[in-house]
């Protein structure tokens, strides 16, 4: 058993020695951990700032193409009232026209015969002296022809 303690007394001193060995490389990592360590906070704060920049570049970029739909649905809905406009503004000629056609046009038709009636009356009766002077130039021409009648009766 001697052996055993011996070779028990062996490997403590060996692990000790290890141990050792370890803890020295424990602390000639220390602060290189430690430099790490800072580097990782200093990255940390870079890409906080970083996530910061792009996060107010991506709101910018968002309302961009907020603005940008906006503006592209307004334009397309004001094409689609215009041309709803004009459509509705042919529509409504066209249904005035055929109204026009069908129930004014007659109407106005039956108004106006008798307003041409009328008006071929007013205009005969602007110049009242000409069926006068018809009459009288008939009565001359007939009183000429019976003088000559009655000078060629009266002469032969």
């Amino acid at each position: 058993m001697s052996d055993l303690i011996t070779v028990r007394e062996e490997l403590m001193a060996v692990a000790i020695g290890d141990l050792g060995t370890l803890l020295d490389r424990v602390e000639k990592l220390a602060p290189q951990l430690d430099a790490s360590r800072m580097e990782l906070l200093r990255t940390s704060t870079e890409l906080t700032e970083k996530v910061e920049a792009y996060s107010k570049r991506m709101d910018e970029i968002t309302e961009n193409a907020k603005l940008q739909t906006v503006k592209h649905i307004a334009r397309r809905a004001d094409e689609v009232a215009r041309g709803t406009v004009e459509t509705q503004t042919r529509a409504m000629e066209e249904a005035a026209r055929v109204a026009f056609h069908h129930e004014v046009g007659p109407a106005l038709q039956r108004v106006t015969l008798p307003l041409q009636d009328v008006a071929a009356l007013a205009r005969k009766g602007a110049r009242p002296w000409e069926g006068w002077l018809l009459h009288a130039a008939t009565a001359v021409l007939a009183s000429a022809i019976s003088w000559a009648m009655a000078a060629w009766l009266w002469l032969r």
